[in-house]
C-alpha cells in the first residue's frame, strides 16, 4: 500500500518548536519535489512550504519564512518540517504530498493522515 505517514505534532506553547516527519511507505520520496500543507478547522488546506528532489532549492509561503525550514533524507525516505517561533495560528493539521507542480501544486490521491499541530497562546 501506497502512503505517507505524517508524524511529531503536539500541543506546543507559543515561541515553541516542533519537527514533524513524513515517511514512505510503498513510495519513494527521492524522486519527487514534496511539499507540506496544512488545514486549520474551518479552513481549506493551505501550502506551507516545499522541498526540491535533491533537498537543495525550497520554497516557503510568506506567513513562515525565517521561522519553518524544510529538509529531507532521502536516504531514509523521510522529509521533515522543523517549525520555530511557533504562533497559535500555525495551529493546523499538518499533510505532506509529492509536488508535480513546483512550488505549491500537489499530486492527488497521496494525502495521508496528517499530524495535528496545536499551538496555545
Amino acid at each position: 500500500q501506497v502512503q505517507l505517514v505524517e508524524s511529531g505534532g503536539g500541543l506546543v506553547q507559543a515561541g515553541g518548536s516542533l519537527r514533524l516527519s513524513c515517511a514512505g511507505s510503498g513510495f519513494t520520496l527521492s524522486s519527487w519535489d514534496m511539499g507540506w500543507f496544512r488545514q486549520a478547522p474551518g479552513k481549506e488546506r493551505e501550502f506551507v512550504g516545499a522541498i526540491g528532489w535533491s533537498g537543495v532549492r525550497t520554497f516557503y509561503t510568506d506567513s513562515v519564512k525565517g521561522r519553518f525550514a524544510i529538509s529531507r533524507d532521502n536516504a531514509k525516505n523521510t522529509m521533515y518540517l522543523q517549525m520555530n517561533s511557533l504562533k497559535p495560528e500555525d495551529t493546523a493539521v499538518y499533510y505532506c504530498a509529492p509536488i508535480n507542480k513546483w512550488p505549491s501544486g500537489p499530486v492527488d490521491g497521496y494525502w495521508g493522515q496528517g499530524t495535528q499541530v496545536t499551538v496555545s497562546s
